[in-house]
């Protein structure tokens, strides 16, 4: 497929500079862009079928964490903020396992593609990692499969819904709880978000919808998949430097392999 068989070009005319900065403009006032029907049926359904045929190459991970993605800290009691645990569980298809001429793929290398997310992200260049694991990945939530709370240790995310369930396994989050560069991590506020305290934004998106979502200070999740049907979710992951590899560590622990 072209990128004008993938994306609806006349609904998100991506390469006019006018639209290119009034998609920035909502990105930097609320931290998240949600763009619905973004990718059009045909390639979702090609995709979609593609997940389906490769799904037996799935790795499947479930794990506890903190919110704050790093181990507990013994300076803190184990129910503080700092270091309660939540669940994550999800399977995975990764970079090298999707095929070679998947839509995914042409939508992810493409100049046009590339250079609109450099404008929406106020980046100069986007490049795809070093590693063979970790540029595209295939996310799969059965029924009971959820991402627990957390915030992203890179400063966006770029995701693509596949296949939504029938229940459940909706976006939520809060923007703004935190300012990592600053080192304030706002402990009250996420004890109030753990605790149900607080009113969280939801985000339940069809299949074809791009969220541009800012993750690194705005505290998220995914809720359980509560239908039959699984949850797939595409992310698109890019760096601001070349040559840069996900560590050996966390694709032991996302995927299971280093390569």
């Amino acid at each position: 497929m072209d990128l004008n068989q993938i994306v609806d070009l006349t609904t998100y005319p991506i390469e006019k500079s006018a639209f290119r900065a009034a998609c920035r403009k909502t990105y930097e006032d609320h931290g998240i862009l949600v763009m619905s029907q973004f990718v059009t049926q045909p390639a979702i359904e090609a995709i979609q079928a593609e997940g389906r045929e490769n799904e037996d190459k799935v790795f499947a991970s479930s794990a506890k964490h903190t919110v704050y993605l790093s181990p507990q800290d013994p300076n803190f009691a184990a129910d503080h903020p700092r270091n309660r645990l939540v669940v994550s569980s999800k399977g995975c298809i990764t970079d090298d396992l999707m095929p070679q001429q998947s839509a995914l793929r042409t939508l992810y290398n493409a100049p046009e593609f590339r250079a609109f997310l450099c404008e929406v992200l106020g980046e100069e260049a986007l490049y795809e990692y070093a590693d063979p694991l970790s540029s595209i990945n295939l996310h799969f939530a059965k029924t009971g499969q959820e991402l627990g709370w957390h915030f992203d240790n890179s400063s966006f995310a770029i995701t693509l819904m596949i296949q939504p369930p029938e229940r459940g396994g909706q976006f939520e989050y809060v923007n703004a709880v935190r300012d990592a560069d600053a080192g304030e991590m706002n402990f009250e506020a996420v004890a109030d978000i753990l605790d149900g305290r607080t009113k969280v934004e939801q985000l339940s998106a069809e299949a074809g919808t791009l969220v541009f979502f800012r993750g690194r200070n705005s505290i998220h999740r995914v809720a359980p998949n509560e239908g039959n049907r699984t949850r797939m979710l595409a992310v698109l992951a890019y760096n601001t430097e070349p040559g840069v590899s996900l560590s050996e560590a966390a694709r032991m622990t996302f995927y299971g392999r280093t390569g």
